[in-house]
This record gives C-alpha cells, structure tokens and sequence, in this order.
C-alpha cells in the first residue's frame, strides 16, 4: 500500500513538475522577443502601489487598481512604443478602512469628480534588452504633470488559464501630490508619493 501511494506522489511531481517546465520553456525573459502588437491593459493584475512618509516614523502604503488602456509594443524598435493607461481612484485601498473613504472624498483624491488617473507616455528610451526609461503625462486630480517611470521587463507568454498571450512589466516613479493638488496634511503626510507599478497586458492584434 505505501509504495502504491509513493508512486501515485511521484507520479503527481513528475505530472506537475512537466507542465511547470512546459510553461517555463513557453515563456519570454528577453524583451526583445516579445510579440509586437497592441495590448490591452489587464485590470486584474495591473497594481500601482503608492508609499509616502508617515509623520516621518515610517512608510505607509496602499494601493490603486481598475486598470485599463493600451500598450502598442514594438519589441524591434521600442523607442517607436507606446502606453495609455488608467486607473480608478474609487479603489484606492489601504490597510485602515476609514481612511479608504476618506482618500476617496474631496479633501484627497476626489473619486466622485476625477474618477481617473491617467498615464500617456510620450517618449521611451531603451535601457538594455528588459529594461526602458518611459517619460510621459500623469493626469491626476484633474492636474497633468511630467513623470518618468524606469520600466523593467518581467516575462511575457500564454496565460495558462486565460489563454491570452500576456506580457508583464514592473515600473517605479515619483510624484509630489502637492503638485496635483492633493494637499491635506503635507508635508506632515510625505508629498513625495512613491510609485511602484505591476502591470499586465494582454495582446489585442
């Protein structure tokens, strides 16, 4: 009977670890050679987290979702890319759920009249085959501002469950959101807002 279950385990590891090595041998590390297209923006796995100053005691962070937008990606020639993206404010999520409300109202973000951050690059520079520097317009509280993102390349292939082939990048910025107008307790609350972006795109054509 044990070496009945012992080569059912070992089958399952054998079973499992194939279809690993098939997924990893079906995925891409180098920018390069990523599929050129148009992709769409994945909302359930694109996150722009944000981490500011608390009282200069520590950091405190949250995060913003409901992403949408495109990416026209030319591996080839990526200064010739180019990025659109969105977020919804109304999702702004920390670990503290009164003060989610409160980032929401007028005195912070005000979902209700800006419901969108909005992204658009208009230049990329290339860094090496999985990494760029991205200059762009952030809309924000119905404020445009200049933000570079330094981008890094994570990996693209076929979503094993959705089916799509889906590329992923990193990318981190900073913002001051006095700038934007956003302006409730600074500088006691940090102005210098750090982003940190984990984004997916699916390929569209």
């Amino acid at each position: 009977m044990n070496r009945i279950l012992a080569a059912g385990a070992l089958g399952a590891v054998l079973i499992v670890g194939a279809g690993s090595s098939a997924l990893a041998q079906a995925s891409v590390k180098e920018g390069k050679d990523v599929k050129a297209g148009v992709y769409q923006a994945e909302p359930y796995h694109t996150q722009v987290l944000f981490t500011v100053s608390h009282f200069g005691l520590s950091e405190f962070s949250g995060v913003v979702t409901g992403a949408s937008g495109m990416l026209k990606l030319d591996p080839a020639k990526p200064a010739n890319s180019k990025l659109e993206v969105s977020v919804d404010t109304s999702t702004i999520l920390t670990p503290v759920e009164k003060l989610n409300g409160e980032l929401r109202d007028a005195e912070w973000l005000d979902a209700a009249k800006f419901p969108k951050a909005t992204f658009v690059s208009t230049k990329v520079i290339p860094a090496g085959a999985n990494a760029a520097t991205i200059e762009g317009e952030l809309t924000l509280h119905g404020v445009t501002k200049p933000l570079t993102l330094k981008a890094h390349f994570v990996g693209a292939g076929v979503n094993p469950i959705t089916k799509g082939y889906t590329v992923g990048f990193d990318g981190q910025g900073d913002i001051k959101r006095t700038d934007f107008g956003v302006t409730k307790y600074a500088p006691m609350i940090g102005d210098t807002v750090h982003l940190t972006i984990h984004a997916a795109f699916e390929l569209q054509q």
